[in-house]
């Protein structure tokens, strides 16, 4: 019988992930080696060997896990509206400012998740990228939902991007500990969303 994983292999492999993406940001994926995140990781290549067959391997359960995240991020964002009764609007609202306190976090996964898919296998690759068109749709409804008399067929797709445009590249600007912070750029986001720039 097959010993089960531990906690502490999870774990492991959790600390390897944040490693890892840290390496396919700074050098890029295709630089990154193997050798390299081991060392990042202060282990030997066996024993990341261990614990993933290939740097693909790594790259796919770290979008894996990360695309997941997003979308359970959208989950969380609809229970909480219901739970606390809010408009349309405000259900917006709330998942800006989760997306972008998740930004916060994650950007060197976020990194990967926009540069790095294309480097996955054919069947991993579409499912990565099903999810990330999941994670749009959602915001698509969340944006028909709270702007109804704005958002149409036509536009739609148009002003979901744009709304991606403003959150998505804060990884190439927005430090934490510098001028502005996440939460405070979230707001700035909801403020336009709702006013304008006017």
């Amino acid at each position: 019988m097959a010993r089960p994983k531990s906690a502490f292999h999870d774990l492991k492999r959790d600390e390897i992930l944040d490693v890892a993406a840290q390496c396919f940001a700074r050098q890029s994926f295709p630089a990154a080696s193997m050798n390299d995140i081991a060392t990042a990781c202060g282990t030997s290549k066996a024993r990341l060997y261990h614990y993933y067959e290939s740097k693909e391997a790594i790259l796919f359960d770290l979008l894996d896990r990360y695309t997941q995240r997003l979308l359970a991020l959208i989950g969380e964002a609809e229970a909480r509206a219901q739970r606390k009764n809010l408009n349309e609007r405000d259900a917006l609202h709330e998942l800006v400012r989760a997306f972008l306190a998740e930004y916060e976090t994650s950007a060197t996964r976020h990194v990967a998740l926009l540069s790095d898919t294309k480097f996955l296998g054919e069947v991993q690759r579409e499912l990565i990228l099903n999810r990330q068109r999941d994670v749009v749709a959602a915001f698509t409804r969340f944006l028909r939902r709270a702007y109804p008399q704005r958002v149409t067929p036509v536009n739609q797709t148009a002003l979901t991007m744009m709304l991606f445009g403003m959150i998505n590249w804060t990884f190439t600007w927005l430090r934490p500990g510098g001028e502005m912070s996440y939460s405070a750029f979230a707001e700035e986001v909801v403020t336009l969303l709702e006013k304008g720039l006017g």
